[in-house]
């Protein structure tokens, strides 16, 4: 009677077992940094049609969770996918098939490089990228008269690092019909002793950019996968492109429908009549992969070209203030017609001038409208008292190396009292409670260890400044990793399903060669990303 009744009880034991659930994958003796709402921590998860169904330890998951997949990571550290808050991704992949000026130390340097891509790859318009005359001795602009030598008859134009200068030969001011007479609107076109000198700020840009062929389909295809190619090995699972045409964008979902494209996009629209007429009574037009919410205006140029709207001139150069590129009248227009749709507005703002002028257009197109969102992008230079505006919910979207390369010349620029006001990050976090971190790639590097590395030691790679560049505003390491996942994804009206490895959340994950967040500061840039994962899957 003893042993049935064993027997019994065993097979009454075994009807009680509950069944594992099938996961697609599972992720096991990990160091997981959720980056949920406590900044708890993780050593496994499980995952299921690319969302997150389990997140706990190891033995949990283990005991809840069986599936064909399992990884056991061994200690490595992961993070929640890495978003950039505020990038160029299809510039980025256009970047690849023009003239790399990035890192040169003089002009000379440039004319060798632009030479020798056009002997290799003839082209009949040069185009090239990435110069910036505050890394050479002589920190001028440079002027047109070599290249004219060297080019007499194939235009060349030579975008400034940050997009907003541009150096041109004769050949190209010809064909795009400027003279020194042509009237500068936004901007400037520079002369010296009366001549040009072939180097155009911002607005007068356009007319060499409506010269420049057009790349086709295949070439727009190409660089949208080099794009994602790079940033997938950066672990970036979500990009934020500041600034896309309806034909980009509309691209971009295609290839994202038939799964050519994999990594999540958050598209600001540049903020054109035409757009705007096109995409505010259609709404916001979202899809897991794609999300079409925001446009994209630009109100200023840039500190490095001179370009950025001060109130008070520029300290190096007497009389100067800069230029707004949208004059002011038109972005309180944009913003009351933006306001009035569900849409977002981002705006480039850099000088002091800029982000006041973009700040009251908010103020008063949001006048009885709660949670809209709306970005300062670069938010670079704020005079202390409108600082109180991102206490109203507007959210500085903030490149942390932005400070650690212009940290050499900025002062120079702006003068001891309004350095005070700018790359002011911890400042802008306090008021608006949360700061999205990007990297303004292709006008930094793409790595989101720079920009974390930035963000909390204030130096560059080289371990200067000894202190840390006004080291009272930088972020802390988990207010960093936030602005890098949850509060971008907040930003973006994403919060719900990704930002963090939370159960029903995508399943967007990024393994680190290292714990970024117990490493020693110096070592930050020498992180990489190890894998990443979108949706449950890596390539």
């Amino acid at each position: 009677m003893k042993q049935y009744l064993l027997i019994g009880l065993g097979l009454l034991g075994m009807a009680c077992e509950v069944p594992k659930e099938q996961a697609d994958l599972i992720v096991l003796n990990a160091n997981i940094y959720t980056v949920d709402d406590s900044f708890s921590k993780a050593s496994a998860f499980a995952v299921k049609d690319g969302k997150f169904i389990g997140v706990g330890s190891s033995e949990e998951i283990e005991k809840k969770y069986s599936s064909d997949q399992i990884m056991n990571l061994e200690g490595k550290t992961i993070v929640p996918g890495l978003i950039d808050a505020h990038c160029h991704f299809y510039g980025l992949g256009l970047n690849q098939q023009v003239v790399d000026l990035s890192e040169t130390t003089s002009f000379q340097e440039i004319l060798d490089k632009v030479t020798n891509f056009q002997d290799q790859d003839p082209k009949d318009f040069i185009v090239g990228r990435g110069w910036d005359q505050n890394d050479w001795e002589v920190k001028e602009f440079p002027t047109k008269e070599k290249l004219d030598l060297l080019f007499p008859d194939t235009p060349v134009a030579l975008r400034r690092i940050d997009g907003h200068a541009l150096l041109v030969n004769q050949k190209a001011l010809d064909m795009a019909g400027i003279t020194k007479t042509t009237k500068a609107v936004g901007g400037e076109i520079i002369l010296r002793n009366g001549e040009m000198t072939g180097v155009l700020v911002d607005g007068p840009m356009e007319l060499v950019d409506a010269i420049i062929p057009k790349p086709n389909r295949d070439t727009k295809i190409a660089a949208l996968k080099k794009a994602e190619e790079i940033c997938l090995d950066n672990g970036l699972t979500t990009v934020n492109d500041a600034g896309l045409d309806r034909s980009t964008i509309e691209l971009i979902d295609s290839l994202q429908q038939t799964g050519a494209l994999s990594i999540r996009v958050y598209a600001m629209v540049s903020a054109s009549q035409k757009n705007l007429d096109y995409y505010l009574p259609k709404g916001i037009m979202k899809t897991d992969k794609l999300n079409v919410g925001s446009f994209k205006v630009y109100g200023d140029g840039a500190l490095g070209s001179r370009g950025a709207a001060l109130r008070e001139p520029y300290s190096d150069q007497a009389g100067h203030f800069g230029a707004m590129v949208t004059p002011v009248a038109t972005i309180g227009d944009i913003a009351r017609q933006i306001a009035a749709s569900d849409y977002q507005m981002n705006t480039h703002a850099i000088g002091d001038s800029a982000n006041i002028a973009v700040l009251r257009a908010y103020k008063e197109a949001l006048q009885g409208k709660t949670d809209r969102r709306w970005k300062i992008e670069h938010a670079q230079i704020i005079t202390p008292q409108d600082f109180d505006f991102f206490a109203e919910g507007i959210i500085p979207s903030v490149q942390p190396t932005h400070a650690t390369s212009d940290m050499y010349w900025a002062e120079d620029r702006i003068g001891e009292d309004r350095l005070k006001g700018a790359y002011a990050y911890s400042s802008l976090l306090n008021k608006a409670g949360v700061i999205a971190l990007g990297t303004d790639f292709p006008v930094e590097q793409v790595s989101p260890f720079l920009t974390f590395y930035a963000a909390v030691a204030r130096k560059d790679v080289k371990n200067f400044p000894e202190n840390g560049f006004q080291i009272k505003e930088a972020l802390s390491r988990e207010e960093t990793l936030k602005g890098m996942t949850i509060w971008a994804a907040f930003s973006n009206f994403e919060e719900s399903e990704k930002g963090s490895i939370s159960v029903n959340k995508f399943a967007d994950f990024t393994v680190l060669s290292d714990d970024i967040m117990t490493v020693p500061l110096q070592e930050i840039p020498q992180i990489k990303a190890e894998k990443t994962f979108i949706g449950g899957k890596t390539k």
